[in-house]
């Protein structure tokens, strides 16, 4: 399990977004998103590098949590 922390998200499609821009670089990814924490958990094997990059190619400030 990957947790980020994800500036920015107020709202459904804000997680919509940010659903689809992982699910793009893993399409088995179980995705996770609480706007109230601004938490964004996936569970994939792919790197964190290239999940943190997807979800900043969407216009959200990331960080690992």
């Amino acid at each position: 399990m990957q947790i980020f922390k994800v500036q920015g998200m107020s709202c459904g499609h804000c997680v919509k977004a940010i659903t689809q821009a992982l699910h793009a670089k893993d399409s088995k990814a179980e995705v996770e998103i609480d706007l109230g924490s601004k938490t964004v958990k996936v569970e994939s094997a792919v790197p964190a590098d290239t999940l943190i990059e997807a979800i900043r190619e969407e216009g959200y400030e990331v960080s690992p949590a």
